[in-house]
């Protein structure tokens, strides 16, 4: 069983799975189907894992497919990222907000993020690696960039007067007025 938190913004989910554990280490179910419909309400296919691995002042996003959306389940297999996901549907009263949460390695805590929205992270470890289950495969002709730094989303990210690591794709992000969004 896992347990699940909502965020401040509906149908984003922070999941906890439940860990066993004794002298000999731990064990837990990285995904449950079952777990996962009745904590989320969502049944997902799943068809894409991912595995990114990143260091110290990396941010990678804010990302999404216009055509062939990814809803994300996002966790931590070692480090620790402050992972942030934006609204990007139109019609939701929750349109451009954004929420953020610390997962890692010690915490094991997992991210559900629904079709329809920008996801990115930045590594606040040494080294993070950064593991997802894609409900949809990955599209480059597709692919969005939101700026990161865009002021009328305000993400509040934990720099500490760093500028943060970035891919020429993710310098070029656009501001939320000029990004393709969803109804």
């Amino acid at each position: 069983m896992i347990a699940a938190r909502r965020t401040p913004i509906p149908d984003v989910w922070l999941l906890e799975p439940r860990v066993f554990g004794d002298a000999r280490g731990f064990f837990l179910e990285s995904y449950n189907q079952r777990d996962f419909e009745a904590a989320t309400g969502r049944q997902a296919n799943f068809v894409q894992d991912n595995h990114s691995r990143s260091q110290r002042g990396v941010l990678r996003g804010l990302h999404y497919q216009i055509h062939q959306p990814q809803g994300k389940l996002i966790r931590v297999i070692e480090g620790r990222i402050f992972d942030v996901t934006v609204n990007l549907r139109r019609s939701s009263p929750h349109f451009g907000c954004w929420t953020g949460v610390v997962l890692s390695a010690e915490n094991r805590h997992q991210l559900w993020i629904p079709e329809g929205f920008a996801h990115g992270f930045l590594v606040l470890s040494e080294t993070a690696d950064v593991l997802y289950k894609a409900t949809d495969y990955y599209a480059p002709e597709h692919e969005r960039c939101l700026a990161w730094d865009d002021p009328t989303v305000g993400v509040d990210w934990p720099l500490a007067g760093n500028q943060p690591l970035l891919s020429a794709k993710d310098q070029a992000g656009r501001a939320l007025a000029e990004c393709e969004v969803f109804d």
